[in-house]
């Protein structure tokens, strides 16, 4: 199977999640007028039933290049997963409507190297995969001590091109 990539925007990926990205005229002008706030971008989901907090991580992910050929899709079902890249680097998004608790047809997006991502609670998605070192992330998740991974190998791989 072979999918293209499209160009991430906040209403394509809205069935999956949230464009965080400074576009148009800021919320709010702090900072004594020296700065502008893109206020409450993404909806940090981690149920009231999972026991678990927010916490931020640093991922540190190795590069990958166009084509990619992936067949491991997973979810958070107890919480959303938020990405924010440490450099102006684009990378790559994977993401899977859920089908009866699988993967469905799977859609690619390349971020312009100005955007982060929220998945929300129980998004099929690839795993983390920068175009550009160092691959390094910071990671907005839930941490707690119940299970918050399913993994899914693809019968199929896929193969992502450009268009």
């Amino acid at each position: 199977m072979q999918i293209t990539t499209e160009p991430l925007t906040a209403e394509a990926f809205a069935p999956f999640g949230e464009v965080m990205e400074a576009e148009g005229a800021p919320d709010r002008i702090i900072n004594a007028g020296m700065c502008g706030r893109f206020h409450d971008r993404a909806t940090l989901d981690f149920g009231p039933e999972t026991g678990g907090r927010p916490g931020i991580s640093i991922f540190k992910a190795i590069p990958r290049a166009l084509p990619y050929t992936f067949d491991l899709l997973e979810r958070h079902p107890e919480g959303s997963q938020a990405f924010v890249p440490m450099t102006a680097d684009p990378f790559l998004v994977i993401v899977a409507p859920d089908m009866g608790g699988r993967p469905g047809q799977p859609r690619a997006f390349v971020t312009s190297g100005a955007q982060a991502i929220n998945f929300r609670r129980g998004t099929w998605h690839g795993v983390l995969t920068p175009l550009a070192e160092p691959g390094l992330f910071a990671v907005i998740d839930r941490i707690g001590a119940t299970a918050n991974l399913e993994e899914v190998i693809l019968d199929t791989p896929v193969t992502v091109t450009a268009p």
